[in-house]
């Protein structure tokens, strides 16, 4: 029960609380949207219960849905056998241990060994620092540098931050490692050079990495950063090929392939890891999170390839890997992956993201041919609609217009939530979601963007 009102609540979020990624300017006015409970793929608003479908599945994480019975007894139980334990040193914890053989046995190839962190941030703020470990252990003290893309998302902590290429994240108020990390080109064919064909752009991508290598010298190079699609970039699919031939590249040159799958593992496209059965490779590192819990309890990992076990392990070399946190591998997070991944094995939820992921696509590119859609992208519940001013030029509408925030603005009173990123409204809903549901997602949006199109016109933004 809580003791104050939604008003006072929402007074003290307003006062109090740095949210991330908080515009100051529009927070001080309008506070947030405080959320009181959920339910399977509903959430409700703390002020009026006013209800929400939730296709952004939290921060993409909310794979099972909310409010499982099943889960809070399997937390509560953890709690009570045990709520804590060191990770360091010579110690652990059967959950985490059980846990680690669970995802060695998921993960494809060769990838045996992890760290477990508290999201997706600290996974890849991990690898990076497993990279340099690696190399240094091998002697290859100038392999430092760091290949990344524009447009990637990679998380906010300083090396993450710098190792994301996304620029409307890059605020001057902050400063990003700049001498050993660089970033090549955003991998998007729907914004490639105009007369390239889809193949052209891939060859062009391939060879800038192998270019870009070369440059640096590949002695100097440690490690490629890349999400199979990316993700808060704008849910981009590169080329059919792409990943197959960068990794090629990479092994060529001796540089790791690191393969951000905070959001495309646990489900989202269908699979346990995208990395081998979706784009048929086997990364050297995979990083994950989100899916891994549901959103229940922090929880990410870092798993990586025996090789680099072997060489970081070498017998008699006296190392000590100083790296983790208080919370890695803890008991409870880790019970709740544990029973996390049992539901969504005994539901056969990868099975509905096949059938109901590909009715999601399906469906969404009918909104193609609204005035204002330039593309429908992406793949199973995964997926994103770009709003552009021009469809043949695909020229955007300003930046005032603030089109993704108005039209989810609009889906927000019709009980739909999306995500507006810039001129974009990003969907991840629950794995769980049903036929039924995409029909509400997709007309709901539909009726949205339709709206929004209209006040455009009736104001003089947008003239068609």
């Amino acid at each position: 029960m809580l003791s104050n009102s939604a008003k006072e609540l929402w007074e003290l979020d307003r006062k109090h609380h740095l949210h991330p990624w908080q515009h100051f300017d529009s927070f001080g006015e309008e506070g947030a949207l405080l959320i009181d409970r959920a339910e399977g793929c509903y959430i409700y608003g703390a002020e009026k219960g006013e209800r929400y479908f939730d296709a952004v599945g939290g921060l993409w994480c909310t794979q099972i849905g909310q409010g499982r019975k099943e889960m809070a007894d399997a937390i509560a139980e953890q709690v009570m056998k045990l709520a804590y334990s060191s990770p360091f040193t010579d110690m652990g914890n059967t959950p985490s241990a059980e846990l680690a053989g669970k995802l060695a046995e998921m993960a494809p190839g060769d990838l045996n060994h992890m760290m477990f962190t508290l999201g997706g941030s600290e996974s890849n703020d991990t690898a990076y620092r497993l990279i340099q470990f690696y190399h240094r252990s091998r002697g290859m003290e100038t392999k430092r540098h760091i290949i990344s893309r524009k447009g990637s998302y990679h998380g906010s902590t300083h090396i993450c931050a710098s190792i994301a290429g996304k620029a409307a994240d890059r605020v001057p108020e902050f400063e990003y490692i700049s001498d050993i990390v660089h970033h090549l080109s955003y991998p998007n064919f729907y914004r490639a050079p105009e007369g390239m064909s889809e193949a052209e752009f891939l060859d062009f991508l391939v060879q800038e990495l192998e270019d870009k290598i070369i440059e640096l010298g590949p002695d100097n190079v440690a490690a490629f950063f890349a999400e199979p699609i990316m993700g808060a970039g704008g849910v981009i699919v590169p080329p059919k090929g792409y990943h197959k031939r960068t990794h090629e590249v990479c092994q060529k040159h001796d540089v790791l392939y690191v393969h951000d799958e905070v959001v495309t593992a646990f489900g989202r496209l269908g699979h346990w890891f995208a990395s081998e059965d979706e784009f048929g490779i086997v990364p050297d590192i995979i990083t994950c999170a989100k899916g891994l819990t549901s959103g229940y309890l922090p929880l990410g990992a870092t798993i990586y390839s025996d090789k680099i076990h072997e060489v970081i392990s070498a017998p008699g070399k006296d190392r000590l890997f100083t790296n983790g946190y208080t919370y890695s591998a803890h008991p409870v997070c880790c019970a709740a992956a544990l029973k996390n991944l049992e539901i969504m094995e005994r539901e056969d939820i990868l099975a509905n993201v096949m059938d109901v992921g590909a009715y999601f696509e399906e469906r969404l590119q009918t909104l193609a041919e609204l005035p204002i859609v330039g593309q429908v992208r992406g793949k199973k519940m995964m997926m994103c609609v770009e709003n552009v001013a021009n469809k043949e030029t695909r020229e955007l509408l300003p930046d005032e217009v603030n089109i993704g925030k108005r039209i989810a603005n609009e889906c927000d009173e019709m009980g739909l939530m999306v995500r507006p990123i810039g001129h974009l409204n990003v969907m991840s809903p629950p794995l769980i979601m049903t036929r039924n549901d995409v029909d509400f997602v997709v007309e709901t949006l539909g009726k949205g963007i339709s709206k929004v199109t209209g006040d455009l016109v009736a104001s003089g933004e947008w003239k068609g």
